[in-house]
């Protein structure tokens, strides 16, 4: 696995500084002989440097967004697929905001956005049961978030590595729980304990808002991609079960955490 790429360090700042004394010195050199040739070699460092230096920002701007370009189809392709059960599974047990793949389909920009601050300041879930049901879908989805960490060192995705690093201890955590104690649910465990609640929280309500998140990007940039993210999302079987609903109807998390 190749590591983060670093900044250029101090050859690079070595290189930059030699070209600028060397056009120093043939300006000196010029103010001593008069010789004024030695004027156009001077300039020629400044402009070897002037450049190096577009041509190095335009090639990391390309660089940058054909990295962007291939994330959002990679994003795309684990979406539809080997996530596509878990993204499922996490919308159905919300119960507020409720959003179905078919509203999203049809909404715009704005009414995304107005989801994800919901989704931020009152996310409500169907009961326990259906967020152990999300974090077993997690659960399974570690080998496919594990490759996808890999694909963020690789081509330095600085953000995706922290957040996937976050995600992959949390899933790391319940894979022990389950191991330890295949007859009892997680998500038992993390009430009794509000530290272990806010992560789960964390972990849950990330997943809906990255996909909204997508969701917005595709709109803007790859609206053919979207409609057929969403469409493969409504043609897939139902994931509810009729026992998340609970006779009080939901839960607040931040009820729960406090």
């Amino acid at each position: 696995m190749k590591k983060i790429k670093k900044p250029l360090g101090f050859g690079y700042f070595l290189v930059v500084i030699s070209l600028l004394l060397l056009s120093a010195l043939f300006l000196y050199l010029e103010h001593v002989t008069h010789y004024e040739f030695l004027l156009h070699i001077a300039a020629i460092p400044l402009e070897v440097l002037v450049g190096g230096i577009l041509v190095e920002r335009y090639l990391a701007w390309r660089e940058k967004r054909r990295r962007e370009r291939q994330l959002m189809f990679i994003k795309s392709c684990l979406f539809r697929s080997e996530l596509r059960t878990l993204y499922m599974t996490n919308f159905e047990a919300l119960a507020f905001p409720r959003i179905g793949m078919k509203d999203i389909k049809g909404a715009g920009p704005n009414e995304l956005k107005g989801w994800l601050q919901q989704v931020e300041e009152n996310a409500r879930y169907y009961s326990p049961e259906a967020m152990e049901a999300v974090i077993t879908e997690y659960v399974k989805a570690y080998l496919s978030f594990n490759r996808f960490l890999e694909w963020a060192i690789t081509n330095d995705f600085e953000r995706i590595f922290h957040d996937m690093i976050m995600l992959m201890h949390f899933i790391h955590d319940a894979q022990l729980f389950k191991s330890m104690y295949p007859n009892e649910l997680f998500i038992s465990k993390a009430l009794k304990n509000p530290e272990q609640m806010k992560r789960v929280k964390t972990v849950l309500t990330d997943g809906i808002k990255s996909f909204l998140r997508f969701c917005i990007e595709l709109q803007e940039h790859e609206p053919d991609v979207f409609l057929t993210l969403m469409e493969d999302y409504m043609l897939a079987f139902p994931i509810q079960p009729e026992s998340w609903k609970s006779e009080l109807g939901s839960f607040t998390l931040a009820e729960i955490v406090e």
